[in-house]
């Protein structure tokens, strides 16, 4: 039985397998762990889906496999350790950390019919290569038609495509152009590899960027009445329990009144589905948070629904298990809009990126106290943060915009409001 890379997530294409915690020729159990995968988003074991033996590993620890390629062969106790390598019908075809003392392979017995073309059979210069050969490269991610082939008369084969290491495509160091290497003295840097999620986070804000016409409004959001209704609110679960987890953070309060602000403008609660826009009934909302290396956006589902204590306990546990790289897939996609907060960084304000395919996030800054002229014309103190909204204007024109980012702060300054 084949052992594939799993598909984690509908943007996750490709794993990196950090660790093998079973070898070649290893008894195997169902649900025991056969190996561990990193995305851009989360590592977790994959287990096994039936008993037998791991006969044979074709994606090794530090490689890079694309979602479906065969990572490795479970055989049942007796059978013939058939890799995809099998299908070679050259006589020094070998399988790849077979199993030592099994049985020897049939090469004319077919393994797994491709799925897909895989290219042609015959490169520009006239050199061959054998169907597994390139589908194994394409899996692989490597150009076959830079292989040297060590078949008759140069033909390419599974062998010279296998014992080539995989691409590591999201681990390899950074490849800087000579003309940029140039202006530097070598002793001046160190070359800092880009791990799966730093890899992932540039390709698609580039792609965002590129493809999304972003525009931005900013808001001044009184925030002296919801600083007073927290520490009340605090104060009364520290009365009932003496339970820190039961204490809110402003960041709470900001889901809650964002997404109540995207249900009374329901207009603003949809993304671009290509040739359509998708509206939905209810807020499920992303949430930025830092980790090593980068960030990821668990989702907040039906945040309008939810009470601030839900809101506040699901987001400590998102935290600690994105820090951990425990998320599961499903709790970081969708939505249709985010909130990135750094106001716990001193940030007074700033513009954040659309990640699509959401269409809006709304950027929040720290909380200060200002001057403000009052209504007799003198001067007073009051406590305010800075709020910055990033649209899709496929989505959202300006007025919309202005719409939904006045709802927000109308809730927030009127807190009340937004709980019931």
């Amino acid at each position: 039985m084949d052992v594939l890379m799993p598909q984690l997530g509908e943007t996750v294409a490709e794993g990196k397998i950090t660790k093998w915690f079973k070898e070649a020729g290893d008894p195997v159990k169902l649900g025991d762990n056969l190996f561990e995968i990193e995305t851009d988003k989360a590592t977790m074991e994959v287990p096994a889906i039936s008993d037998g033996m791991l006969a044979a590993i074709i994606f090794r620890a530090g490689d890079v496999a694309k979602v479906g390629a065969v990572v490795a062969v479970i055989t049942d106790a007796g059978e013939k350790a058939l890799t995809p390598q099998a299908s070679d019908t050259s006589s020094s075809a070998r399988p790849l950390e077979a199993a030592p003392g099994k049985a020897a392979l049939d090469p004319w017995n077919e393994v797994r019919t491709p799925e897909r073309n895989f290219g042609p059979a015959r490169r520009h210069d006239g050199t061959a290569s054998t169907p597994l050969a390139r589908r194994l490269a394409a899996e692989r991610n490597i150009d076959i038609s830079t292989l040297a082939g060590t078949g008759p008369r140069g033909r390419v084969r599974a062998r010279d495509v296998t014992e080539v290491p995989a691409r590591k495509s999201a681990a390899s160091p950074i490849l800087a152009s000579s003309a940029t290497l140039a202006g530097y003295d070598p002793d001046s840097y160190e070359v800092v590899p880009i791990d799966t999620m730093r890899a992932t986070i540039a390709r698609r804000l580039v792609e965002s960027k590129q493809t999304i016409p972003h525009f931005y409004l900013t808001a001044d959001v009184a925030i002296g009445r919801l600083l007073a209704l927290r520490s009340e609110l605090n104060g009364a679960a520290d009365d009932r329990s003496n339970r820190s987890a039961l204490r809110l953070s402003l960041n709470d309060f900001v889901i809650k009144a964002w997404a109540a602000a995207l249900m009374s403008v329901p207009l603003a609660n949809a993304i671009w589905a290509d040739d359509k826009i998708l509206k939905f009934r209810r807020a499920d909302i992303g949430v930025a948070v830092a980790i090593d290396g980068g960030l990821i956006t668990p989702v907040i589902r039906n945040a309008d629904g939810k009470t601030l204590t839900a809101i506040s306990q699901e987001m400590k546990d998102f935290a600690e298990r994105a820090r951990a790289r425990k998320l599961k897939p499903i709790e970081y996609i969708g939505g249709a809009s985010a909130i990135s907060n750094l106001g716990m960084f001193g940030v007074r304000e700033f513009a954040a990126i659309v990640n699509p395919p959401q269409s809006t996030i709304l950027a929040v800054g720290a909380g200060r106290r200002a001057p403000r002229e009052n209504e007799q014309r003198g001067f007073e103190f009051y406590d305010v943060l800075t709020v910055t909204l990033s649209c899709d204007h496929r989505v959202i024109d300006g007025a919309l915009g202005a719409t939904v980012l006045a709802a927000f702060k109308s809730f927030l300054e009127n807190p009340v409001s937004a709980i019931v």
